[in-house]
């Protein structure tokens, strides 16, 4: 079984500017990231790369141990620019490099560091378990319930309406169970590039839930609350 591990990080940020190697608790970002991937690594033999378009960044991975001679295209280190994109393109030099056919790519997003390597390891054999399936991403129970106490504008009207209004719901614990995708980790099948996909959601993908808490960092604030726990050893579980 062959295993690619990937972290995306471009250098522009504007919600956090220059976030990737920014310090959290004293740690840049990225290093969070890069240091799940090497015990991966170990376990599974696994490749492991960096796609970016930063100097800056590529120096930080480097000290961490994440070393790359791969520069993301600048078309793809956009603020609009897709992220499937991008990992496509490295899994394509990566294989091109290596000679290798990769079975499985699985990418880490830097912004969303609260994931373990178990959480890696047991969604990896979710996917394997289910062979129909494309991928399969982290996600964490939602706040909110589109079933129930979520709303959206009425086209052409001043009034506003549940976002699954086709089903009348009561009671919050009457709705289907309804995830946030926290954005942590996604683990694709080889197949899933094959096909093309450019999203992430397809009708063949699963969920893994993390069991512990996770989020992504898209604010200041974000940032500020993620270190105050790390700080403060808030967290449900270790790091």
């Amino acid at each position: 079984m062959n295993i690619l591990i990937s972290i995306c990080a471009r250098g522009g940020s504007k919600g956090i500017p220059g976030k990737n190697v920014k310090r959290l608790n004293g740690i840049p970002l990225i290093g969070y990231s890069i240091k799940t991937g090497l015990v991966i690594v170990d376990k599974y033999n696994a490749d492991f790369a960096l796609s970016t378009d930063s100097m800056q960044i590529k120096s930080v991975a480097a000290q961490f141990g994440l070393e790359s001679d791969y520069v993301r295209p600048a078309e793809m280190a956009t603020d609009k620019a897709g992220k499937i994109g991008a990992i496509a393109d490295i899994w394509h030099y990566q294989e091109k490099k290596t000679g290798k056919n990769y079975d499985f790519i699985i990418d880490m997003d830097v912004t969303s560091p609260l994931r373990t390597p178990d959480d890696i390891e047991s969604a990896l054999e979710q996917l394997k378990a289910t062979p129909d399936a494309l991928n399969i991403f982290s996600v964490s129970p939602a706040s909110r319930n589109p079933y129930f106490n979520m709303v959206e504008e009425i086209e052409s009207s001043d009034f506003v309406r549940v976002v699954k209004a086709g089903r009348k719901v009561k009671s919050r614990q009457e709705a289907p169970a309804v995830y946030d995708m926290n954005a942590s980790f996604y683990i694709f099948r080889r197949k899933f590039f094959e096909e093309n996909h450019e999203i992430s959601t397809t009708d063949r993908s699963l969920a893994y839930v993390v069991p512990h808490m996770c989020f992504d960092l898209d604010e200041p604030l974000d940032f500020t609350i993620m270190e105050i726990m790390m700080r403060e050893k808030l967290l449900n579980f270790e790091l």
